[in-house]
């Protein structure tokens, strides 16, 4: 039914798996009989098994989290201005860095895990490349937008990324040069994603209802695949005149194929990109929109803290999970063949796993092992909690 990835070999707090961890990169057949797949089975057993409240301030929220390459790692910033490393594999919280100057959001591990890139929040409106270990501190400051950073993606494939602003910019960066490679104005507040071959990438506009997409070596060039997001006729069930989500995120599942939009509102898209002219294929309600935990309308920008970062694939592209302003973390089962043959599909979760304290504004799951994280007022990392024969 799924690829697999391996299994978490931690059993910190009460959640299990009996499989034993192997390396994620490793692609030899003693590593693949030790994996995990993802089932109904597996979804439907994780707990939280390490639970951290003593690393967010009171009354302050994480805005982002995301695991290294190898899995190993979690890193989370918040609105408190710290950044976070989590040891996912050991369940430990490993070290603690201030950006009180600068702020901190969307931060990322580059492909090596003793870095990370991230959003500045105050003083001004550069992205920062920051070492961990050793000299730790700012390597490299990128200079460029001209307002907030909103939305920012490492390549998956080499030191390049993307970044936008609310200055109606997208730009392409190397972490080589504090100067950007190339930039588009793209007449909108964007939300950027690569897909995995790191060929392609799309920009989401909102005052379009639009998603772009782009030939990387084309970076200045017309998308080659722009899809028109109209939704209108099951809006106007809810409200009249139809009230459009706001998108805030977008992410590829791991075949390049189907594009998730993330909304602030009760309903998230998944879009096949491959078909004629981008069908969106499903939507997904049954959770409660981030924007309802903030009682306020988040305008066209994805707010930090709001939405943004709490719905994505797992690794095998088959599950969607996302969480939701009543705290808890849903899974929708996306099925590919029949997705094809749909369009504009209504579909509710498989699964809605409830142990989470407050809203989870944040969710990522662990690329190698049968792991995922949420994040908010506290950080949880979930296991399986399977039997041992399993």
């Amino acid at each position: 039914m799924a690829t697999s990835v391996a299994s978490g070999s931690s059993s910190y707090g009460h959640a299990s798996t009996s499989a034993s961890a192997v390396a994620g990169a490793s692609s030899s057949s003693s590593a693949d009989a030790n994996k995990v797949p993802i089932t109904p089975t597996l979804i439907s057993a994780f707990k939280p098994a390490k639970v951290f409240t003593q690393y967010v301030s009171k009354g302050r929220s994480i805005t982002s989290a995301c695991y290294d390459d190898s899995g190993r790692f979690c890193v989370t910033s918040g609105d408190d201005d710290n950044i976070h490393i989590y040891d996912a594999k050991q369940g430990t919280h490993s070290n603690k860095f201030y950006s009180k100057k600068y702020g901190v959001h969307l931060a990322r591990f580059t492909h090596n895990s003793d870095h990370i890139i991230h959003a500045s929040t105050m003083e001004n409106d550069q992205i920062r490349y920051m070492s961990l270990v050793k000299d730790v501190g700012y390597k490299r400051y990128f200079d460029g937008h001209k307002s907030k950073v909103v939305t920012l993606q490492m390549s998956p494939q080499n030191d390049t990324f993307l970044s936008g602003a609310v200055d109606d910019s997208v730009k392409l960066w190397d972490l080589r040069t504090n100067k950007p490679t190339g930039s588009m104005n793209i007449h909108g507040h964007p939300v950027v994603a690569y897909d995995p071959t790191g060929k392609v990438f799309a920009v989401a506009i909102n005052e379009r209802s639009a998603v772009l997409l782009y030939d990387i070596r084309k970076f200045d060039q017309m998308p080659f695949l722009v899809v028109h997001l109209d939704d209108s006729v099951a809006l106007s069930r809810v409200s009249m005149p139809p009230r459009v989500p706001i998108i805030t995120s977008l992410t590829f599942n791991s075949d390049s194929q189907y594009l998730l939009l993330g909304t602030s509102g009760d309903v998230h898209y998944v879009i096949d990109t491959f078909s004629d002219g981008g069908q969106v294929v499903a939507r997904l309600i049954g959770h409660e929109g981030l924007e309802k935990a903030s009682g306020v309308s988040i305008g066209m920008v994805a707010e930090a803290g709001i939405s943004g970062q709490e719905v994505c694939w797992t690794p095998d592209g088959k599950w969607v999970m996302s969480g939701s302003a009543d705290g808890s973390v849903v899974f929708w089962y996306i099925d590919l063949q029949e997705a094809s043959r749909n369009e504009f599909r209504n579909l509710r979760p498989r699964y809605k796993q409830t142990g989470h304290d407050g809203v989870s504004r944040v969710l990522a799951f662990n690329p190698r092992h049968a792991q995922f994280m949420s994040a908010g007022a506290e950080v949880a990392f979930w296991l399986p909690d399977l039997p041992e024969e399993v």
